[in-house]
């Protein structure tokens, strides 16, 4: 039985450590110490996560609970806390919210100070939900001694970081195999870095590309089995209801079972591409779906292919799967490619994208596997303007016309080797009446402590940030901050997980200084 307490110690550790070879020595340390039947909730518990997921019990109780007494002892195990928040979650019917209340008082009465300060954390969303996951793999690996690769492929498609955990450091690598890509259960998509321009990002790929116009549109994961379809967001929603023609649009295909990847997308009547914020008004849709069809019809184009019949092919390579998805489906349902070497045909390519109306292209590399969930080196974006997908940290009150809203925002990206976010500087560019009506009553829904300037969140919230380039700054932890930077929009399509790290950032900065000595 292991102790609440040794798991808080942990944390600890690893919060105060800049080290991400730290953090892993000592994730890796407990989990070696943990019991068969605690390994998944202590990655759970790491990973600032709990396995009941929502609880029914909102800041302000949480808030509450705390402020009870603590216990002077450590006698409460991992276990315990878990069947107690588990016996909370399923606390129903009248009078419920305060027989929770009364359930969660019970619990942090049971915690010693650190204990509580860990309990509240957790279940505020303070221990960065899902922050450490690229670290957990790391540590995954290290405690279990096996192959890094083998834990974050396996990581890509399971849902629970904590099965995969009980997976490796119980049966060893072989009972990892059984994690693999399985018809409708979504994973998260491969995502890009960025390049400069087609010529750095020949220069990255070294040799052939496949060059692909680059659509503002929705990503889309599409599973189909027979006659059976369902569509799945970025986000893993599976919002088939809301546009039956695509449902329809694959029952037509020849193959039997199909994943494939790719983008939704509505049209104007001169066939140029609506904006995002456009499109989405489809994926939102519950009633009156016919109505909407008819008047914003909505056109699917795709790009990858991750599984025919029996057999996953999301490990083998770009031109692989390029060819599966040319047998499986008709090029006027591809998205525009062209593979080259050639910087002006590359050019020439990415020039036809913007003419469309599309945001850019995407190059990739020709023999790299689809990694789930991963921002890989092998799938470059290059783009008209430098956009960032960034996480709001905080915002400020505003003044004037903007008296009562939360408006400047504190933007914020997830340094890898730390787990924690760096701020990158501050906004309240682009945004409309509306969007501050809509920004502050989400802000507050998820306020975690306020100051006399600004309103501190869960880091919940991704938004589109449009910049002129970035500057050094001794203002930031991170060393930089964006210049000119301007709200886009919102991208309530994009988990906080998907949104750009400071890898990313840094990318573009040395990209920056590359472009400034030619």
């Amino acid at each position: 039985m292991t102790l609440l307490a040794e798991l808080v110690q942990a944390s600890q550790r690893v919060g105060a450590s800049n080290s991400r070879k730290t953090k892993v020595r000592e994730l890796s340390s407990l989990l070696r110490t943990l019991a068969s039947e605690e390994i998944d909730l202590g990655v759970h518990f790491l990973s600032g996560e709990i396995p009941q997921g929502k609880i029914g019990v909102g800041y302000s109780s949480v808030r509450a609970a705390a402020a009870t007494p603590p216990a002077n002892t450590e006698t409460m195990s991992i276990a315990e806390v878990d069947r107690r928040l588990t016996e909370l979650a399923a606390i129903r019917g009248a009078g419920s919210a305060a027989r929770r209340a009364a359930a969660l008082k019970e619990l942090f009465a049971l915690a010693t100070v650190s204990e509580q300060e860990f309990l509240l954390r957790l279940l505020i969303g303070e221990l960065r939900q899902g922050a450490l996951a690229g670290i957990m793999v790391d540590a995954i690996a290290a405690a279990a001694e096996l192959p890094i690769a083998e834990v974050r492929r396996a990581a890509m498609y399971s849902k629970s970081l904590g099965a995969v955990a009980n997976a490796a450091l119980r049966e060893g690598v072989a009972a990892l195999a059984v994690f693999q890509l399985e018809l409708f259960s979504p994973v998260s998509p491969m995502l890009a870095q960025t390049a400069a321009d087609v010529a750095e990002a020949l220069q990255q790929i070294h040799g052939e590309a496949a060059f692909e116009w680059k659509m503002d549109g929705a990503r889309i994961q599409v599973h189909k089995l027979a006659d059976e379809v369902r569509i799945y967001t970025r986000g893993l929603n599976d919002i088939s209801a809301a546009i039956p023609e695509i449902v329809e649009l694959a029952r037509t295909f020849a193959e039997h079972t199909l994943v494939l990847d790719g983008e939704a997308i509505a049209f104007d009547s001169s066939g140029r591409p609506h904006p995002f914020q456009v499109t989405m008004k489809r994926f939102g849709r519950k009633l009156n779906v016919e109505a909407a069809r008819s008047t914003l019809p909505i056109q699917a184009f795709f790009f990858d292919c991750l599984r025919v019949g029996d057999e996953s092919i999301a490990s083998r390579s770009t031109q692989e799967r390029f060819a599966a998805l040319a047998k499986a489906l008709p090029a006027s349902l591809m998205i525009p490619r062209l593979i080259t070497s050639s910087e002006p045909a590359a050019r020439a390519f990415y020039d036809a994208a913007i003419a469309a109306g599309h945001e850019g292209v995407m190059a990739k590399t020709l023999d790299a596997p689809y990694e789930a969930g991963s921002r890989g080196a092998s799938w470059l974006k290059i783009k008209r303007v430098h956009t960032l997908d960034l996480v709001v940290l905080a915002a400020e009150w505003g003044n004037g016309r903007r008296t009562g809203k939360l408006s400047n925002l504190h933007l914020g990206a997830l340094d890898p080797a730390t787990g924690e976010y760096v701020m990158l500087g501050k906004t309240f560019k682009g945004l409309t009446d509306a969007l501050l009506a809509w920004q502050t009553e989400q802000f507050l829904l998820r306020e975690i402590r306020r100051d006399d300037m600004a309103v501190y969140v869960r880091p919940e919230l991704v938004v589109e940030i449009a910049f002129s380039d970035l500057q050094a700054s001794i203002r930031y932890p991170g060393g930089l901050a964006l210049r000119l930077a301007r709200v886009k929009r919102y991208r309530d399509d994009k988990r906080v997980e998907n949104a750009d790290d400071m890898d990313s950032v840094r990318k573009i900065y040395s990209a920056q200084l590359g472009a400034a000595k030619d």
